[in-house]
């Protein structure tokens, strides 16, 4: 009798990577040649890309019924979209990888090989990175901000890049959350895990999808998701300075009580405090406004995408309106 192989997931998003989705399926494949004992499917979801990207998709399903597209309607952003990729997964698995090859295919097998031993998740961190420097920099403070700043033990230079148990995934699908801080359910929910450290290569094709925007998305995300400390902080920041003007304000009363004729306050303090004090007023508020967004998000119960095409998949229906069905059937 023949011995039913073990299924893996490779969940690829993708915006505009017409120079690497070719190239990144045909490393995987290479990856599972040399994994006979294993079968695996390869989910593109696609963010509506505007230059060749899904004509190519399109070639490559054609040619191998393992790759499998997700076409969503317009460009969900990289929060939803890639989180969106994982629920569909059919695999006993699924391995979470970008497009740009930023996270090596090369770690497949090490991947698999640590969930063989048993660990439902098992978290690849880049602990070397051949990016920007200052870029790297940045985001080890920031990690290590939000790391001591979170209740929950956040993992320091994870993107992502893993691969994560089919009942891990299950976990993560009776979870109804539009807009997901994945890295942070993976630390909050996970429960298994092992790390494998790898060094993150150079984007070598097109360019980063990446900005300033979706950089302080992503953080501010964490921080609202994981993090009640800015909004502590506001109050307490706000306490210490109405006692620190208190004190300077009751200094200069008694200061022009007792040289009356000599001291001149002048305009200077009180233009310095009041651009002072706006500063912190509108910086708090904005902070306050990142809590309130995501209840607005949270509120309004939108779908994490909205597809516009599958192929290659045996049922046309996402999970959740399968499971939506089943619910009200």
């Amino acid at each position: 009798m023949e011995i039913k192989k073990r299924k893996i997931s490779i969940v690829t998003p993708c915006y505009n990577e017409e120079d690497n989705v070719r190239n990144v399926y045909s490393q995987v494949r290479r990856q599972f040649d040399a994994l006979p004992d294993y079968a695996y499917e390869h989910i593109f979801i696609d963010n509506a890309s505007t230059d060749h990207t899904v004509a190519i998709l399109r070639q490559l399903a054609e040619a191998d019924k393992n790759v499998k597209l997700i076409l969503n309607i317009r460009n969900f952003g990289h929060i939803r979209s890639p989180y969106y990729g994982l629920l569909q997964a059919t695999g006993d698995a699924a391995i979470l990888m970008v497009a740009d090859l930023q996270d090596p295919p090369s770690l497949i097998p090490t991947l698999i090989e640590k969930w063989e031993e048993g660990h439902r998740i098992v978290v690849a961190v880049k602990n070397k990175s051949k990016e920007n420097p200052l870029m790297f920099a940045l985001r080890k403070m920031y990690y290590s901000l939000i790391a001591k700043s979170s209740a929950v033990n956040h993992i320091s230079n994870f993107t992502g890049f893993g691969l994560y148990d089919q009942s891990f995934l299950e976990t993560l699908r009776d979870i109804d959350d539009p807009y997901p801080y994945f890295r942070g359910m993976v630390a909050e929910l996970g429960s298994d895990m092992c790390t494998v450290t790898y060094m993150q290569p150079a984007r070598q094709r097109g360019k980063t999808k990446n900005n300033f925007y979706t950089l302080y998305d992503m953080g501010m995300l964490g921080f609202v998701n994981l993090s009640k400390l800015p909004l502590r902080l506001a109050s307490f920041i706000g306490f210490v300075v109405a006692i620190i003007s208190l004190l300077v304000g009751l200094a200069y009363l008694i200061y022009k009580l007792v040289y009356w004729d000599s001291f001149s306050v002048g305009m200077a303090p009180l233009i310095i405090g009041l651009f002072f004090f706006s500063a912190v007023q509108l910086l708090f508020i904005g902070i306050i406004g990142e809590y309130i967004g995501a209840i607005y998000t949270q509120v309004h119960k939108r779908p994490l995408v909205v597809e516009r095409e599958r192929v290659n998949f045996a049922e046309k229906q996402s999970y959740h309106i399968q499971k939506r069905k089943a619910n009200h059937g």
